[in-house]
């Protein structure tokens, strides 16, 4: 207990300005949200169908630059400075390229959008603002590789304070553009995708120059040039490719929900689009904590302290509990309330406050196996995390949430509790995973 608590507080220190700045990352969407819910419900449906396909490609990307941080951390704990330059520069590189790819992607296709089977006056207005979103996974990718490494050298305080400021700007261009103020035309849903545009550049632009002028890094900036190295671009995918594969997984599955929601209608897709929001929102305190125990755990094993694992891993595995128990809670107690701040259609926020009653059991585990997947990223094992995920996702959590919609007749209800199941499967495997390694690691002498 004594070795939890002593690892617990320096990771609660990294984990804290994490978290907020994952928060940040969410209010974004929320604000969106907020705004496109006063215009109307087909357009806060097609925010959600957007948000949706957008971020497929997105937690693909974010994989793939993982290992960055991952990398960066043990380098720096092995005091190699000119090793952790060259893992941002080459993570710099992956992450443009990745993001080029995604919009690509994304643009092609922006033609064959009527195939998913969403309502038709969805489709009729959604390409605009698709467009715009699929514009930005270049700047939130390049963003999140920066801030990464920023964070993997202990300086996570100014990324933080960077997108706290990209909220209120974000909220600021959202009433400019959506409702037509300061002699702007009103734009709608197309104005706020050119707020969340604008606002990830004005991000990208604010960390770039920190990294470029802070005396925090002039270790960094000084360490000699080692030119572009196959082999490090081969260890970042290595790394990168199965934790992409896992995100992909559980993303995807909330995706495919999104997409079924959206053969329900209007209203079940409008109504996931909000309770799946405030539900991130709260994923957003045990990702920050994975991301912190990722790179304290990789960072203490270049040390060579490796009696710290297991404190470290399961300290943050109670702490994230905790925290969800919280906002489980507030979901099943106060659902009705907070679902109604988001729109003033009374069906949409009533099936909204219905599916909050599931994400209050669901959070429990995507709590647990976030952190874990963490923990077990910081190890360098996410080959058998992939399985582990694609089979709770896939071949438990969709089919099960299908039949019970479809066939049970419970509908959204129904895709929610499949959900729940496979979330409740991928967190007991996944730390039965990181017990299993670490079970045997020495106490450091």
């Amino acid at each position: 207990m004594a070795d939890l608590l002593r690892e617990l507080r320096p990771t609660l220190a990294l984990a804290f300005p994490i978290i907020v700045g994952q928060v940040s990352q969410m209010l974004i969407g929320l604000t969106d949200n907020a705004f496109i819910g006063r215009v109307g419900k087909v357009e806060l449906a097609a925010a959600a169908f957007t948000h949706g396909v957008f971020n497929i490609f997105y937690v693909v990307g974010l994989g793939l630059i993982l290992g960055t941080g991952v990398f960066a951390a043990r380098d720096h704990g092995a005091g190699d400075e000119t090793g952790c330059a060259a893992w941002l520069r080459h993570g710099r590189a992956l992450a443009l390229g990745v993001g080029l790819l995604a919009f690509g992607c994304m643009l092609l296709l922006s033609w064959q959008l009527h195939r998913f089977g969403q309502p038709a006056e969805v489709v009729a207005v959604v390409r605009p603002f698709y467009l715009l979103i699929a514009g930005s996974v270049v700047f939130a990718l390049f963003f999140q590789v920066q801030r990464q490494f920023a964070e993997s050298l202990g300086r996570p305080w100014v990324p933080m304070g960077i997108m706290l400021a990209d909220v209120a700007l974000n909220a600021c261009l959202n009433w400019v553009f959506v409702f037509g103020n300061l002699g702007c035309p009103a734009l709608g849903l197309v104005g706020s995708g050119w707020a969340t545009l604008l606002a990830r550049f004005a991000a990208v632009v604010a960390l770039g120059l920190w990294l470029k002028s802070s005396p925090t890094f002039a270790p960094v900036r000084s360490a000699p040039w080692t030119g572009w190295e196959r082999g490090r671009f081969a260890a970042l995918l290595k790394l990168g490719v199965p934790a992409a594969g896992m995100l992909l997984f559980e993303g995807g599955a909330f995706v495919a929900t999104a997409l079924m929601m959206g053969w329900l209608g209007t209203v079940p897709l409008a109504a996931h689009q909000i309770a799946i929001g405030c539900a991130s929102l709260a994923f957003m305190f045990p990702l920050g904590l994975s991301l912190a125990v990722s790179m304290r755990i990789s960072r203490v094993a270049g040390e060579g302290r490796t009696g710290a694992l297991r404190p470290i891993g399961f300290g943050a595995l109670v702490t994230g509990l905790v925290i969800m128990v919280g906002f489980a809670l507030a979901f099943a107690l106060a659902g009705r309330a907070i679902t109604a701040a988001f729109t003033p259609a009374a069906d949409v926020a009533a099936l909204a406050a219905q599916l909050l009653v599931v994400a209050a059991i669901f959070q429990l585990f995507d709590g647990g196996q976030v952190i874990s997947v963490g923990a077990l990223r910081g190890l360098h094992d996410v080959r058998v995390p992939t399985v582990i995920t694609f089979i709770a996702y896939w071949v438990i959590s969709l089919p099960l949430g299908y039949w019970l919609a479809f066939h049970a007749s419970m509908g959204p209800i129904g895709l929610w509790t499949g959900l729940a199941v496979g979330l409740g499967c991928a967190a007991l495997l996944l730390g039965w995973r990181f017990h299993r390694l670490t079970r045997d690691v020495g106490r450091d002498r």
